[in-house]
C-alpha cells in the first residue's frame, strides 16, 4: 500500500531515501486523482522493496507541494536522491509510471 507522507515526514520518507520514491500529489475531492489513486497503489505493490511510493493530501500538506511547483493534480513526481527527476501532471496508464521508476532500478 502506498505510503501517506505528510510534511512532517516527507524529508525523511522521500528526501532522505535510498531508494527512488514515487509521489502522488492529490485531494480527496479531485476527480481525475481517483483514477490515478488505484494504479499508484498497483505500482506501490509492484516496486516493493525496489522504490518507495507515497501519497501526499495537497490539502493537508501543502509545504512540499508548494515547494515543487504542484499546481495541478494529480502531480506524481519522482524522485532520486533527493532530486525530483520526473514530473507527471494529469492522469497517465500505469506503464508511464511503472516506465519512470524503471529507469532508476
Amino acid at each position: 500500500m502506498a505510503l501517506e507522507i505528510t510534511d512532517a515526514t516527507f524529508e525523511e520518507t522521500v528526501l532522505k531515501s535510498d531508494k527512488p520514491v514515487m509521489v502522488d500529489f492529490w485531494a480527496a475531492w479531485c476527480g481525475p486523482c481517483r483514477m490515478v489513486g488505484p494504479i499508484i497503489e498497483e505500482i506501490s505493490k509492484d516496486y516493493e522493496g525496489k522504490a518507495v511510493v507515497g501519497k501526499v493530501d495537497v490539502d493537508a500538506n501543502q509545504e512540499f507541494a508548494a515547494k515543487y511547483g504542484v499546481r495541478n493534480i494529480p502531480t506524481v513526481l519522482i524522485f532520486q536522491n533527493g532530486e525530483v527527476v520526473g514530473r507527471q501532471v494529469g492522469v497517465a496508464p500505469k506503464t508511464t509510471y511503472a516506465e519512470a521508476l524503471d529507469s532508476l532500478l
